[in-house]
């Protein structure tokens, strides 16, 4: 242990076994008070590395490693592993005093240490999970009875990534196969969803790219990504790039083209995601009623409880059931223009008529309600109480940057296209199996690596 933390060097190992004795290395053991045990506990305890539970399988004890269900709790792992029910809850406390449990995924891993004795009853030594990418909670039993959790922390090394390609079938499945994450393809559409609907308007052969933050642990693999740097896209619909930037004036984050003008626009151009455009603006025969009339919005077919979100900053002027529309929300914004959002099937919570929403915010969900043959979203738009097309409609656009916050952007754009070319370069020369001695220094400037790799660790103490 070295100035509190531990040395990466021990192999991260916090307990070593001897005998029947047990060395605790590196760690100020708290115990966590839990329900009594009827037997005797097998004089053991199980601790975790930090990197790998693989290494305590060396241990007698019989390590089981899960992936968390859909809504299941950490009590529901431990009784699927067959933790006894009495050790499970001790177990389960202990670790709530560090972590967060409602925060548990599907597809989160957890490890539990079970003891088989020689009177064939269970119990339960340990459990790690990880509530984050960089941290892993461990929980302990002593031999007491007692439960003792502790936190260990990795220290992340930062870096890029960049990853282009041609649009096969669908930007996502593109991005994901080239190693981009869930995460960096919403921020991709995020950025370019005021410019370009990506349900109809993005081609096979379209060319998209993006430059965003990685972080390595002390192994040197990549356990966590971070924001879209740099956002690309070159195809028939658009041609342009944005740059993550935040100006110094108002400490926003934001997206800016090679002009400086922001990626953000007055309005969205379509206020949900991963809908089908069932039907457009204009004369059309009513589905329901026969005949034909002015459809003075788009439909937009998609799954019930799909989110609707708000197209524009406003104040929300009509906010519940209204007749045919069936639950509905209509939205005022600045200079004239008026959104209206029909059929949702239930509403967000803490909107109500009077609330300020902002772009982007959840205002409810989709739904088949009112007049409706199926769930979709009837979206309307009215500038100066007259409806338009919201597909054709050229919207006003958002901030401009000028003088020094201009100036200061383009020498940002500047640094992060260095960024990509020496990414791209390092990419390359491993691709013709060519090693460089050292990374690009544009890249290593970046994102330094600790002189030496350490964990923090932080003890849990409860009192139930």
């Amino acid at each position: 242990m070295k100035n509190g933390r531990f040395d990466w060097g021990m192999g991260a190992a916090a307990a070593v076994l001897m005998g029947t004795g047990l060395i605790v290395v590196g760690v100020n053991m708290r115990p966590v008070e839990a329900a009594a045990i009827d037997t005797t506990p097998d004089p053991r305890l199980v601790v975790a590395s930090f990197t790998s539970a693989d290494d305590a399988a060396n241990l007698s004890s019989e390590m089981k490693r899960v992936s968390v269900l859909r809504n299941e709790t950490l009590s529901g792992v431990l009784d699927r592993l067959g933790a006894p029910r009495e050790e499970a809850n001790g177990a389960v406390f202990a670790a709530s005093q560090l972590t967060d449990l409602r925060g548990m995924r599907p597809g989160d891993d957890v490890t539990a240490w079970l003891e088989t004795g020689t009177d064939g009853i269970v119990r339960l030594m340990g459990v790690s999970l990880r509530p984050e990418a960089e941290t892993q909670v461990l929980v302990s039993r002593g031999l007491d009875g007692s439960w003792t959790s502790h936190e260990l922390k990795a220290k992340l090394s930062p870096g890029i990534s960049y990853v282009a390609g041609d649009v096969d079938q669908s930007i996502y499945q593109t991005a994901t196969g080239l190693g981009a994450g869930d995460q960096q393809i919403v921020d991709y559409a995020d950025i370019f969803g005021y410019d370009i609907d990506f349900q109809r308007e993005v081609r096979t052969g379209d060319r998209f790219g993006m430059l965003y933050e990685t972080f390595e642990d002390e192994r040197g693999q990549q356990v966590k990504t971070g924001a879209v740097l740099m956002a690309t896209m070159d195809g028939a619909a658009l041609s342009k790039s944005f740059y993550r930037y935040t100006p110094s004036d108002d400490g926003v984050v934001d997206y800016f083209d090679e002009t400086g003008q922001s990626a953000k626009k007055f309005l969205m151009k379509t206020p949900i995601n991963g809908a089908r455009l069932s039907s457009s603006f204009g004369n059309r025969k009513h589905p329901v009623l026969g005949y034909t009339k002015l459809h003075k919005g788009t439909d937009f077919a998609a799954p019930t409880g799909t989110p609707i979100y708000a197209a524009g900053n406003g104040k929300m002027t009509t906010y519940g059931p209204n007749g045919t529309y069936g639950n509905f929300a209509k939205i005022e914004h600045a200079n004239g223009y008026t959104t209206a959002y029909a059929h949702m099937s239930r509403f967000a919570k803490g909107v109500k008529r009077g609330s300020f929403v902002k772009q982007g915010q959840v205002i409810g969900y989709v739904g088949t309600t009112g007049r409706s043959t199926g769930p979709h979203l009837h979206y309307e738009v009215y500038v100066n109480s007259k409806p338009v097309n919201a597909m054709t409609l050229k919207l006003p656009t958002g901030r401009k940057l000028g003088g020094e916050q201009l100036q200061t952007f383009l020498a940002e754009k500047a640094r992060i296209e260095a960024l990509r070319d020496a990414e791209l370069m390092e990419q390359q020369m491993v691709a013709a199996n060519t090693v460089p001695t050292a990374a690009p220094a544009l890249v290593s400037a970046s994102a330094p690596a600790p002189a030496s790799a350490t964990l923090e660790t932080r003890d849990g103490v409860a009192n139930p």
